[in-house]
């Protein structure tokens, strides 16, 4: 899994956002599938255009999230979320500034309102399971 500084990174090396985009796409594809039996309705995302599920396994204090999508450049944005939350406690999840995060890599803009409003709902959905698991 990618860190999120690393994907900061890699990012700001790009002149293009097709080019971002591209690479948003390839970090989805490094998401292994979810098995069908856990695409259930209490896993899935509201508030997403495509279709998101998210589960999630507890070890040592860290979550171990399962993610996917039935969209390419969602899973890809599902992968950038990954990076900032995944195998850590439920206090490093909600201390984290997904906004700040988010800025760096200068990405709500280029979004469209939709995928916006998605990519909020998965965060908020993570942070749900975090407050929960606290």
């Amino acid at each position: 899994m990618t860190a999120s500084d690393d994907i900061v990174d890699t990012l700001s090396f790009f002149d293009s956002w097709e080019d971002r985009y591209r690479y948003m796409i390839d970090l989805g594809k490094e998401i292994p599938s979810m098995p069908d039996d856990l695409k259930t309705e209490e896993r899935l995302v509201p508030g997403c255009q495509s279709q998101v599920w998210i589960d999630y396994t507890i070890k040592n204090n860290k979550f171990i999230f399962q993610v996917d999508s039935d969209a390419l450049i969602v899973k890809g944005l599902l992968a950038i979320v990954m990076a900032a939350y995944q195998k850590k406690n439920a206090d490093e999840i909600l201390a984290f500034n997904i906004q700040d995060y988010f800025e760096k890599l200068d990405l709500i803009k280029h979004l469209s309102p939709t995928r916006g409003n998605g990519l909020k709902a998965m965060v908020e959905k993570i942070k749900a399971i975090a407050r929960i698991k606290e």
